[in-house]
């Protein structure tokens, strides 16, 4: 018989040299002779039936290979009888991307049982409606041909397919096995379809189907839906758990936040001697990823370090994340400069993202930098986590460009990334135009997008965007009405929050946490408390987010008490309350006439470690102002950590407004000693402190640094600063000089304070000018009718006092009732 090399020659074809070459590969020999030499005659038999068995084999499963083997069993006329040979080399042409060679292999074959093969290699290659269709053409399937279609579906995650096929299945002969149940339990916990999977499981039981791998899909099920009681029942009764059953339980747990238990389950793997895969370890690293559970997570690592698992790239990826998500992103780096120069640029977007959740940009930023120039290829994770803390709009284009060259700019999650870097970076223009370009919009990037008309003001073009998403045939989900519903909160448009409140109840969209705190929101932001209440108990769990919600609500209409109670249940019930809550009932603490009630939550925000936030601190500091006590605001300012914008604003205007000019210039030169640059709301505070110090010309000053220095415009609130400024120095008519040159016109604040000054001075004419303006603008407000009336009653001019006093009640202008606390 003609050696394997002549019968390759024959059939191919190729030259000698190139067919020794190719069956040197095939065959796996090592000898050097046997390449070059030109007798076969040493060759060991070539074995089909061991190469297709060794499984390292599958290294050389390439077109040309896969023809080779073919013309070589052709030769030997194992092709198409032999049944195992058959199906191997379906499932490496099928491998190697040949379905055409593959279709005209199937057409050779005799026996029907081979059928499945074309059937599952057509699903690997997710061409399910070419396996669908050999599946239809098939006479008499066989269980194999239903498993291998069902699981195609199941791959391509086509559901629906999957029930239709397994209902068809079992009202045909062919009953279902135990491969069968586990693919459907599959789809089941993939949808989280536990109603159907319970009535699968009962099938199972009364089948006696029930072996270690369809218990394992059950048990995949009941966790996948968050039932962990009843997936532990279950695993309890399969006699031996596989690797697979055990790590499935511990990845429940895991999902579940139940990390004491997925630990439990890995220490007893371990003293059961079950042989732990990368899955396994992965899974319980995740477990770890915890603040509160820093030293477990050194005890996994020291144990990956020791079983050699550190080696496998998905493990220490985990391990990235796991102290990322603990908060020590310094062991993070470690973790991943330690790696091998061969692991660690598969690695990098990792690294990448867990920096960007993280909150470091720049070294994010420096990562992803050095990736591109070592040759490594960022994925759209890293690129989406990066854009997510990117505020530096032209390095943000430079991704976009890079998006735009690779191609992943395609992507859904790295468009709707794209446009939101956009939006935040404050180009909405730029950030629309990419919005339109996307085809196909999912509910994340309507509600991306309306979140960003809404957080620049424009709200009005934020609801015609829900409409043109319903016109669209989009249907929203539970994130769209929640960006939608903060729209109706910042316009406090009660009756529109309300329509989504009835759309989310006529569709059952009103079960999930986010939609229940952003309603909670938009009713407390509405002044509807009594609404907010109501969602507030029907909540499913308490939500720091709606919680805040509330306070904030109880604390704008006064509610001080109901604001407290709130609080004290949170706290009761154990609840890890963060700076985002504590700022809220500092705000109640501030409006309270009890300054007990602001001192015992600054000991509970002592005691929880919360003084150092910037967030905490400037509200103690707001709170202890409000109280009088500046010596506490200083004490408080000393006690953060590492000072914001926010706090040394705060602080800047405590001073301003207890009359301390200097001390409140000094603290601003200081911040931008220490690097800030002010804004807006600080120039109010430095302003602020000009005016009751008298200091005019530095008032100037510092008007004139806002545009020069900072490009800051100034407002209304501003230029009413410098007003009072001049009023209090007795300058009104410079001051009514100052409102006629404003390059902004002057609202109500700015002339009913020249009244005010007026008033001081004793200045009647300039008094009733800025009186007339303030009420021609603001018909509403009191405080320029009374301040009118009380000018003209120290003059003795009784007459025009009660035309003033009679013009107030036609406008239904009320004075509220003056009070006061000892």
């Amino acid at each position: 018989m003609n050696c394997l090399a002549n019968e390759s020659l024959n059939l191919l074809k190729i030259s000698p040299s190139s067919a020794w070459r190719l069956l040197s590969t095939v065959t796996n020999f090592r000898n050097p002779s046997l390449i070059s030499g030109k007798d076969c005659s040493s060759l060991a038999p070539f074995n089909p039936f061991h190469f297709f068995n060794d499984q390292t084999n599958s290294r050389f499963c390439t077109l040309r290979t896969t023809r080779i083997l073919q013309a070589h069993l052709l030769r030997r006329y194992l092709l198409p009888f032999n049944v195992f040979l058959t199906k191997s080399l379906l499932n490496w042409f099928s491998i190697s991307g040949s379905m055409g060679d593959a279709a005209k292999l199937f057409d050779t074959i005799p026996q029907p049982d081979v059928v499945s093969s074309l059937i599952d290699a057509f699903s690997k290659s997710l061409r399910f409606q070419d396996a669908y269709k050999v599946f239809r053409d098939t006479l008499s399937a066989n269980v194999y041909c239903w498993n291998a279609i069902i699981t195609g579906a199941l791959r391509i995650q086509d559901y629906g397919a999957v029930f239709d096929l397994f209902y068809e299945m079992c009202g045909g002969s062919q009953k279902p096995d135990s491969y069968t149940f586990s693919s459907v339990l599959a789809a089941c916990a993939s949808l989280g379809n536990l109603r159907f999977g319970k009535a699968v499981q009962a099938q199972v039981i009364k089948c006696g189907a029930e072996d270690v791998f369809v218990s394992t899909a059950i048990v995949d099920l009941y966790a996948k839906c968050g039932h962990m009681a009843e997936a532990r029942e279950v695993f309890s009764r399969i006699p031996n758990p596989s690797v697979v059953s055990w790590t499935v339980m511990l990845s429940g747990c895991t999902k579940s936040n139940d990390a004491f238990s997925a630990l439990e389950i890995f220490k007893e793997m371990i003293r059961s001697s079950v042989e732990i895969n990368s899955r396994t370890v992965t899974s319980v690293i995740s477990a770890c990823g915890r603040p509160s559970m820093v030293y477990e997570a050194s005890q996994v690592h020291a144990w990956v370090l020791k079983s050699g698992f550190y080696l496998d790239s998905s493990v220490a990826a985990s391990l990235i994340s796991m102290y990322s998500k603990s908060g020590d992103i310094h062991l993070s780096e470690l973790v991943f400069e330690d790696m091998s120069d061969v692991q660690r640029p598969n690695i990098a977007n990792v690294m990448i993202s867990s920096l960007s959740q993280s909150k470091k940009s720049g070294r994010a930023t420096r990562l992803f930098i050095r990736l591109l120039m070592e040759g490594g290829r960022p994925d759209e994770f890293s690129i989406c986590s990066l854009l997510s803390v990117l505020d530096s709009l032209n390095l943000g284009k430079q991704i976009h460009s890079y998006t735009l060259k690779s191609g992943l700019v395609l992507d859904l999650t790295v468009g709707s990334s794209l446009f939101t870097m956009y939006s935040k970076c404050g180009n909405l223009e730029e950030s629309f135009s990419l919005f339109q370009e996307i085809s196909v919009k999912d509910n994340a990037c309507w509600a991306s997008m309306i979140s960003g008309y809404s957080e620049y003001g424009y709200l009005r073009e934020a609801i015609e965007l829900f409409s043109e998403m319903l016109a669209d045939g989009t249907n929203p989900d539970e994130s769209t009405l929640a960006a939608l519903l903060t729209v109706c909160a910042s316009l406090h448009s009660l009756p529109r929050g309300k329509e989504i409140h009835g759309y989310s109840l006529r569709f059952g969209i009103n079960k999930g946490m986010l939609l229940g705190s952003a309603l909670v929101n938009m009713y407390s932001k509405c002044g509807s408390l009594k609404l907010a209440r109501q969602v507030y108990d029907r909540l499913p769990e308490m939500d720091p987010i709606s919680c805040s919600s509330l306070i904030s609500g109880y604390s704008q209409h006064g509610l001080i008490q109901d604001g407290f109670f709130v609080f004290r249940d949170m706290v009761i019930s154990g609840f890890t309350i963060d700076s985002f809550e504590v700022s809220s009932i500092l705000k109640v603490a501030a409006i309270s006439d009890e300054s007990s009630l602001g001192a015992q939550v600054h000991g509970y925000i002592t005691k929880s470690g919360l003084c150092t936030e910037p967030s905490v601190g400037s509200s103690l500091l707001t709170m202890y102002s409000k109280f009088g006590s500046i010596e506490d605001c200083c004490k408080t300012f000393i006690q953060i950590s590492s000072p914001d914008l926010i706090a040394w604003t705060a602080l800047i205007t405590s001073y301003a407004q207890h009359g301390k000019a200097t001390e409140a210039l000094q603290v601003y030169n200081l911040m931008k000693e220490k690097g800030f640059k002010p804004d807006k709301v600080t120039f109010v505070g430095v302003l602020s402190a000009c005016s009751h110090g008298g200091l005019v010309e530095e008032g100037y000053s510092h008007l004139n640094s806002m545009v020069q220095d900072y490009c800051i415009e100034p407002e209304n609130r501003h230029y009413a600063c410098m007003v009072d400024a001049l009023g209090r120095s007795g300058r009104l008519r410079e001051a009514e000089s100052f409102i006629n040159n404003m390059p902004i016109k002057a609202d109500a604040l700015v002339w009913g304070t020249l009244l005010a000054a007026c008033r001081v001075h004793e200045d009647v004419e300039l008094g009733k000018l800025a009186a007339k303006k303030a009420i021609e603008l603001e018909p509403s407000d009191v405080g320029a009718y009374v301040s009118l009336s009380n000018i003209l009653a120290e003059v003795g001019v009784w007459e025009e006092v009660e035309e003033t006093r009679n013009l107030m009640k036609g406008t239904c202008a009320q004075k509220e009732t003056g009070w006061s606390s000892v």
